[in-house]
Order: C-alpha cells, then sequence, then structure tokens
C-alpha cells in the first residue's frame, strides 16, 4: 500500500531485541580484543600493585563503604587521608590511572562503533530497506518519511549519528564518568533527559519514532504491506498514476 504502514510495536520490539543481543554479542568480543591488544589488563595489575604497596604501608584499607569509615577513629581516619594523599601524589599510580581512563574510553568507543557499522549499518546495506538481522526476521523495514527508499548516506547517519553515538556511546560515557567519579548529578540529568526524550517521541508522534529515526527523517514500517520507492521520481511517477486513474474514472 502508498499510505504509511506502521510497523506493529510487538515486532519492532522483536527486532530491537534480537539486534541488541547480536550486537552485544559483537561490541563485547571486539572490546576483549582490543583490550587484549592494548594490554588493558596489565595496566590495571600496575594500579592494583601500587594501591597495596600504600595499603600496606599504612595500614589501612582503600575499599572500604562510607559507613565503614565513619566507624574508624579520628586517628585512623587521619592515617587513611595520609594515605590516600600519597596514592593520589604517586607519579606511577597517575600515569597508569590516565591510562586506564584513556584506554577505557577508547574500547568502548572502537568496540561499539565497529559493532554498528556490522550490523546497522553493512547489513543493511546486503538486505535492503534499512533491515538489520532483526527487522529481517520480524518483517520489518526502515524508509524515507516520504515513503522513498533509504539511501547509504541517510543509513549511515541514522546508525553512527543516531544509534551510535546518541543513543548508545553518549550514555555509555555518562555512566563511565559517573562510575569513576567524574560526573554526579550532571551525567544523571543527561541519562533523565535523554530517557525522557525518548519516551516522549515514542509516545507522541504518529510513527513511533524513536530519537534516532527523527533525526534522520526515517520511520519503522511494516515491509509485507509498505510500499517503498526507489527515488523521489518514483514516487511522483506514481502519484501520476493515482491521479490520472482517478480522473479517468470520474469520467466514466
Amino acid at each position: 500500500m502508498y499510505d504509511f504502514q506502521k510497523a506493529n510495536m510487538w515486532k519492532r520490539i522483536s527486532a530491537a531485541l534480537c539486534d541488541l543481543i547480536v550486537l552485544g554479542i559483537a561490541a563485547v568480543g571486539l572490546a576483549l580484543l582490543l583490550s587484549t591488544a592494548l594490554g588493558y589488563d596489565g595496566y590495571t595489575a600496575r594500579l592494583e600493585a601500587v594501591s597495596n604497596s600504600y595499603e600496606t604501608e599504612y595500614n589501612v584499607d582503600f575499599d572500604i563503604s562510607a559507613s565503614d569509615y565513619e566507624a574508624l577513629t579520628d586517628e585512623q581516619k587521619a592515617l587513611y587521608q595520609k594515605a590516600m594523599d600519597a596514592f593520589a601524589a604517586d607519579s606511577e599510580a597517575n600515569y597508569v590511572y590516565t591510562m586506564i581512563v584513556n584506554y577505557t574510553f577508547m574500547i568502548i568507543t572502537f568496540s561499539i562503533l565497529i559493532a554498528f557499522l556490522l550490523f546497522e549499518f553493512f547489513v543493511p546495506l546486503l538486505f535492503g530497506n534499512g533491515q538489520t538481522l532483526g527487522k529481517k526476521v520480524f518483517g520489518v523495514a526502515v524508509m524515507r518519511e516520504d515513503c522513498v527508499k533509504i539511501s547509504p548516506v541517510i543509513l549511515f547517519a541514522r546508525t553512527v549519528l543516531g544509534k551510535c553515538t546518541v543513543e548508545t556511546l553518549l550514555p555509555a560515557y555518562v555512566l563511565v564518568m559517573i562510575y569513576l567519579n567524574l560526573l554526579g548529578i550532571v551525567g544523571t540529568s543527561v541519562l533523565l533527559a535523554l530517557l525522557i526524550v525518548q519516551l516522549v517521541l515514542l509516545s507522541t508522534t504518529k510513527a513511533r519514532t524513536p530519537l534516532h529515526d527523527k533525526l534522520a527523517h526515517t520511520v519503522t514500517v511494516d515491509y509485507a504491506s509498505q510500499m517503498i520507492f526507489d527515488s523521489p521520481e518514483a514516487l511522483m511517477e506514481y502519484k501520476q498514476k493515482l491521479h490520472a486513474e482517478k480522473v479517468a474514472s470520474e469520467k466514466e
């Protein structure tokens, strides 16, 4: 049919879960390969060794909860703080920590980016009509808002800008920075804002359009019933044909 044929939400959810599993396996596998190539575990072992040396020297335990810290005596707290200051001033610890942070972001970036390029860009190029493995299985497709076939440029923008960068890498970066105590309430606010925007778009737009589709001006449709035109010219030709048929029927 020429009219917009919205894909069933359960099909979309099932396709998304299928793709998420594939992407997750690929990203984790790539992350393990990258961490091995970069010697990531070696840096974490070095940092732990430096940390253990200060714990032994000052007879403290850095890995204690806030409640355990509050239970310490004033003398123990002073000793704990002295050990932390010494550890923080250690050039070896600072260097290794910086390398760990840099490699963490590098591994996250490249593992997720490569996984998205493989399964959300090259696979849809192979199948056509923006179909990933999940969309192919559940009969869902992606097209432009004007019912024209999605181009490689639009598919790339949808994948890299929308799904990879905004919806995946940005939240991943924020979560890592929250874990490393580099962000607090600001990071949480960013995550909540992204979630709210996504929920609003999914609940208020006619096509239940998520953020990545909104950015790329694309929609997800039912592949079996939706007419997807190869070009704007093909769409215009079809419209003219319908108009001619309508005029002809009115004259009869």
